[in-house]
């Protein structure tokens, strides 16, 4: 019996006897026979594959001699190698040769439904593997077409056994793969698994080490990124919490409403859907729609069910909005997914780009968790498609007026059609409002009351706020009033006659501040100060007519300082304002004027100056009050609290033809919209500011524009159309040296970006040139810190000493503080790259100082954890411990993950040794 191995250095046996063949063409025809093992292979192509272009003389005569040698070497007359018409065959069976084999177990696996024995043949197959195939065997024809595809085989089988290893639960060793990625560095699905399995190891510090190094090699070998799938295990990778082995439970439910009644069988049929614990983690994630008109209460029956279940959920509860029947618009799935990824704790700047990114990111997070998810006021299904988890152990549970049929019949969800209350449960709401004695008083008032409301909750809801203004009024003048306004209604309730009814009762100042701030205002909610800007009324009137309109339930205070409501009354107050108030036009412009000026104070606290632009922002409008913002962190959370409504004031700025006001707007949001992670935002936002600036016809905001727009787009990888805005920024500003000098800045901050700190230093030296040719003192400190940080990675440290030394001196005289912390932390990593810890550390107690001043929690975790690295090279074990701890303890709480990043940092600047104690003193 003959056996052939050609999956590493060629072996041939006869019987189980070894066979020694001759170097050269004997063991090219063999290999070529062996790869049709059983079929006949005609002589032509044999030639070709043997011989290739070298072939000589008759080449069917070649062949002849060289299978009469192979039969002698084989001790085979013309049995193995026998002759068929136009050809030869090698006669065994195809499982006699290993890389026949090797594809047969391949095939059998891939229509294996049973992910056990599915394994088991995929490892068979890999065992089969010794080496590079056709080793020693010399043919062109092998080499080129038959050994490209069995490897391409061997690694796809690879990754599928890992994919399986990783699924089962199992840790690979990491050795063997890293290997094979090592030598195939371009094939990115192999470093994809490779990151998981080094996960799964408990070693993901070095996964993040792997992949900057793909991705370098990316960048300077093909001058392309990693691909989507890589940067998506990336991005898992570091959400995840792994280093600390936590993750976020989120705990987003809104306060469920008082005085909650009936909804029985409702009640039963969610409950129904929680099932056995033990079913939690099988099938598919459970879905819950409950539908009905609008204000049948929907909302309140989700979150008087999902609070009473929450224990269910140990992982968390999730809420979104999805805003689908506000008049002000819904919110986009993408914007839905990227709040979700916040309540998450995914930290912004670990987010990848794209919406199929993030929405991946978020089903693997969910993944093995179990979370309630309520997805509040859906339009259609396809606003709530990408928001379910892809995994069981979650249930969703989606409010919408529409049956959203198509999530019933591919998703299986349950569905729910809330009806009106019935008479019974609609006093009981009334009771559980007003009080079961005054109620009990008056049942024949209670039974029109509910007549009259149709057993509508919303009505029911405001009716029962009237009455409770009024405690000492009876409940029969109540009944008869409702009877007034809503006539012989006998079928239906109109609810604008009973929001009529309620908004009648209203002093001027509260009525017309519920047309303006519900009416026009383009966010979910507002504020005291924006309300008040609506109006043009100082802030002490509008609180007293917001507290008239929540007593009237006409708004919510969902949260201290924030109003909205229901957006039927949302509606009702836009009808109002446009027969109304001819001013509404002047209403919109102090709301927008109100949000520029406070983003403008707001954003000088995250930021020594506002480096862009020669316009100045003039006094605001008459009548708009400009919220007070003290400090970095309340600006970090006002401007939190209102992106949507800044954003919608970009695009309402653009209709009222404010492109000044746009152009400040857009600037105040440069960094805030950066420290959240809204890139995407950031960029449109500044796409919104080219385009004003160039109606303006304005070069200093055109210049301006186009470099934030420029880092905005390197931030999410563009790097191609982020010189393109630099290039236009400095056409613009070829008559503005200035402006030229910020445009050079901006292509060091891309540079820097695209990890090309030679061309960064360029473009630095350029920025701090032009600087110094204008006298920008602020300008030359800045360029001449990022200067001195450049020449120290690339390894002049006496430069970069005396350049740094040199910024502090401009910074510290200026009152620049950010960018004199910025300047002590190069200081003292020039200091420790020259083997100098003790001068480093004075350097990085002087930053810590500095970023606690300035608010900059990470900076100052950073800091700390690189100030213990220089007490540990210096061999104060116990020092470092210390700052390293108070490093731990201030990122537990804030991002997690960033344990990963400043390892990684540490690793770099320091050792790897060094970031690993770091690791360990959070234990």
């Amino acid at each position: 019996m003959l056996t052939v191995e050609l999956l590493g250095p060629l072996r041939v046996s006869v019987d189980g006897r070894p066979v020694e063949l001759p170097a050269g063409r004997l063991r090219a025809l063999l290999a070529v026979l062996a790869m049709s093992a059983g079929q006949a292979v005609p002589t032509d192509r044999l030639a070709t594959a043997v011989w290739g272009a070298d072939a000589r003389g008759d080449p069917r005569a070649n062949v002849r001699t060289n299978v009469k040698r192979l039969r002698r070497a084989l001790d085979s007359a013309g049995e193995l190698v026998a002759a068929r018409p136009g050809g030869y065959l090698l006669a065994v069976d195809p499982d006699q040769v290993d890389a026949l084999r090797f594809g047969r177990l391949l095939d059998e696996a891939a229509a294996e439904p049973d992910r056990v024995a599915e394994r088991s043949r995929l490892a068979a197959a890999l065992a089969l593997w010794r080496g590079t195939p056709f080793d020693g065997v010399r043919s062109d024809w092998l080499e080129q077409a038959t050994a490209p595809a069995l490897q391409e085989r061997y690694l796809a089988a690879v990754e599928r056994r890992t994919d399986l290893d990783l699924a089962s639960g199992a840790r690979p060793d990491p050795t063997d793969l890293s290997e094979l990625a090592e030598r195939n560095p371009l094939r990115e699905s192999l470093w994809a698994r490779l990151l998981r399995v080094l996960e799964a190891a408990g070693r993901p510090a070095e996964a993040l080490e792997r992949y900057d190094a793909i991705r370098r090699r990316l960048a300077d070998e093909l001058g392309t990124d990693p691909s989507p799938e890589i940067r998506q295990v990336h991005a898992d990778l570091l959400a995840g919490g792994t280093a600390s082995g936590r993750h976020a439970v989120p705990r987003q439910l809104p306060a469920a409403v008082d005085g909650f009644a009936g909804r029985t069988a409702e009640l039963a049929a969610l409950d129904a859907l929680l099932g056995r614990p033990d079913e939690a983690r099988s099938g598919s994630p459970r879905i819950a729609v409950i539908t009905g008109t609008a204000g049948v209460g929907k909302t309140t029956l989700a979150l008087h069910w999902a609070h009473r279940v929450a224990e269910r959920f140990p992982d968390g509860q999730l809420h979104v909005d999805l805003r689908g029947y506000d008049p002000a618009g819904r919110a986009a799935p993408a914007a839905a997914i990227r709040d979700l990824l916040d309540a998450l704790r995914v930290p912004p700047h670990r987010i990848p780009d794209g919406g199929a990114a993030q929405a991946g990111l978020y089903r693997s997070l969910l993944a093995g968790r179990r979370m309630l998810v309520l997805l509040d006021n859906a339009r259609c299904a396809e606003q709530v498609v990408p928001l379910l988890p892809g995994t069981p152990g979650c249930l969703v549970v989606v409010t919408s007026r529409d049956q959203l049929t198509g999530l019933v019949v591919t998703y299986g969800a349950r569905p729910s059609t809330l009806d009106l209350l019935p008479p019974g449960e609609a006093a009981q709401l009334l009771a559980g409002r007003l009080g079961h004695d005054r109620i009990a008083a008056e049942p024949d008032a209670v039974t029109e009351i509910v007549h009259r409301c149709a057993g509508l909750p919303l009505a029911l809801a405001i009716v029962a706020a009237r009455a409770a203004i009024h405690p000492a009024h009876p409940l029969e003048a109540l009944a008869g009033e409702l009877r007034d306004a809503l006539g012989a209604l006998e079928s239906a309730v109109d609810v604008r006659a009973i929001f009529s009814w309620s908004y009648e009762t209203l002093s001027g100042q509260a009525a017309r501040l519920f047309r303006l701030a519900a009416g026009l205002h383009p966010g979910p909610d507002c504020t005291i100060a924006v309300a008040a800007s609506s109006a043009g009324v100082p802030v002490r009137r509008a609180r007293a007519a917001l507290a008239e309109l929540t007593r009237a339930n006409l708004l919510t205070e969902h949260a201290t300082g924030r109003y909205s409501c229901h957006d039927l009354l949302r509606a009702y107050a836009s009808e109002l304002c446009a027969a109304h108030d001819p001013d509404r036009d002047a209403a919109r412009r102090r709301i927008v004027d109100h949000y520029v000026h406070t983003a403008d104070a707001a954003a000088q606290h995250l930021q020594f100056r506002a480096y862009a632009g020669n316009s100045t922002l003039g006094p605001p409008l008459p009548g708009v009050a400009v919220a007070d913002v003290a400090g970095a962190d309340e600006a970090i959370a006002w401007f939190t609290a209102e992106r949507p409504a800044l954003l919608a004031c970009l695009a309402l700025a653009a209709d009222l033809g404010l492109d000044r006001h746009l152009c400040h707007l857009a600037r105040a949001l440069y960094v805030s919209l950066h420290r959240q992670g809204r890139w995407l935002e950031r960029a449109e936002a500044q796409r919104a500011a080219v385009a004003a600036a160039h109606r303006l016809g304005d070069a200093a905001e055109e210049t301006c524009a186009h470099r934030n727009l420029a880092v905005a787009l390197a931030d999410l990888g563009r790097f191609d159309e982020a010189h393109h805005h630099l290039d236009t920024a400095l056409e613009r500003s070829r008559h503005d040296l200035t402006g030229q000098a910020w445009t050079h800045y901006h292509r060091d901050l891309v540079h820097v970006i695209q990890g090309r700190e030679a061309e960064a230093l360029d473009a630095a030296r350029r920025a701090h040139d032009l600087f110094d040719q204008v006298g920008d003192e602020v300008g030359q400190a800045i360029a001449l810190t990022d200067l001195g940080w450049y020449h120290g990675r690339l390894g002049d440290h006496d430069l970069a000493l005396e350049l740094c030394e040199q910024a502090l001196v401009l910074h510290q005289k200026l009152g620049n503080r950010p960018h004199e912390a910025h300047a002590w932390s190069c200081l003292a990593e020039v200091h420790l790259a020259r083997g100098a810890p003790s001068c480093a550390v004075p350097c990085h107690l002087r930053a810590l100082e500095l970023f606690r001043e300035v608010g900059d929690l990470y900076a100052e975790a950073g800091t700390l954890a690189h100030l213990g690295a220089c007490e540990h090279v210096a061999g104060d074990r116990a020092a470092a411990h210390d700052h390293w701890r108070r490093a731990h303890g201030l990122l537990a709480d804030h991002d997690p993950s960033t344990v990963d990043q400043i390892h990684a940092q540490l690793a770099t600047a320091v050792d790897a040794s060094t970031a690993d104690a770091f690791r360990r003193a959070a234990c």
